[in-house]
């Protein structure tokens, strides 16, 4: 990984970052052409990938890939390239795709549609101006939020039945090297009680059992999540608890859904918000992983004991 953008911006200085969008990909089947964004330092080669998922939400283009600006611009300014996809669930296209099948969440094809982009990434960096050339494609990384998390558990192992066929369904891409699952759902079963409960069948089903894929799970300790199920916060370290070694859990204190407000600057939705809870957890996230892609760099183990050590901690570490 190239020093310079990462360490600028742990050193606290700007580091500069290039946004592109849309880069439009055509994929046979899919209803509308599959769009994405994408950010990357302004400098450096040989960058590592991260694909974030957006969640659902109730904004109209936060769930699309003009959302998630503020954990997007950070990890780019670190030192990664950031690939952002507008899924079919997002709230940008639902009017036109209320009637197509695997509406209004489209869970399977959510995760079908990073596996395209890494099919196609060689056509990406060569669309994006100054990319070509720039992205280490052995260094791949899945980042999801909410239902983004879901989308990304998938990728990195866990299975679910599809609710229409019966089907166990196993999307895991080998491509994709570790993860970041940030305010994912848990686990299913008679513990989904909510409201929404029925509405998302697909939660039901999950093992994760079968995610053995390095992950870091972020979850917020005041993040409860009642219109799923009365377990309260802890229903999002589920898939650290559940899934094999190696895993690691990450749990931000005084964080509900939006973790500080990752989704978008001062957006309505965010009941926490926190700039300094934003950097904290873009900071740990991206020592994460350039630790998990080099393991030789200590970036991880700084980060932890400069973020949650202290008077005043973002949260505490755990790991198996």
């Amino acid at each position: 990984m190239t020093a310079s953008p990462g360490s600028a911006a742990a050193a606290g200085s700007p580091a500069p970052v290039l946004s592109y969008s849309p880069v439009v990909l055509s994929v046979p089947g899919r209803p509308v052409d599959l769009q994405v964004r994408v950010s990357a330092p302004a400098t450096g080669t040989g960058l590592p990938l991260i694909l974030l998922s957006h969640g659902h939400g109730g904004s109209n283009n936060l769930s699309s890939l003009n959302g998630y600006a503020p954990i997007a611009n950070l990890w780019a300014a670190a030192g990664f390239v950031v690939i952002q996809p507008t899924h079919l669930s997002s709230r940008t296209l639902s009017r036109h795709l209320a009637d197509t099948t695997g509406a209004p969440f489209f869970w399977r094809s959510r995760a079908e549609d990073m596996s395209h982009i890494l099919d196609r990434l060689d056509e990406i960096e060569k669309t994006v101006p100054q990319l070509a050339g720039r992205i280490d494609q052995d260094k791949i990384a899945i980042a999801g939020h909410s239902l983004g998390g879901h989308t990304a558990s998938l990728l990195l192992g866990a299975r679910s039945t599809d609710p229409d066929t019966g089907e166990e369904v196993n999307l895991l891409d080998p491509r994709i090297k570790v993860g970041v699952l940030l305010a994912a759902p848990g686990r299913g079963g008679d513990i989904l009680n909510g409201p929404m409960a029925e509405m998302v069948p697909f939660f039901h089903t999950t093992d994760f059992s079968t995610m053995a894929t390095p992950t870091l799970v972020v979850a917020g300790d005041q993040d409860d999540s009642k219109h799923f199920t009365d377990v309260g916060p802890d229903w999002h370290t589920d898939p650290y608890r559940l899934a094999p070694a190696p895993k690691t859990l990450l749990t931000l204190f005084g964080a509900e859904h939006l973790l500080g407000g990752i989704s978008g600057y001062d957006a309505d939705e965010t009941t926490d918000e926190s700039p300094e809870r934003v950097a904290a957890l873009a900071r740990l996230t991206s020592a994460y992983l350039r630790t998990q892609f080099q393991p030789d760099d200590h970036a991880w183990q700084a980060a932890c004991e400069a973020l949650t050590a202290g008077a005043a901690p973002a949260g505490r570490v755990e790991f198996k």
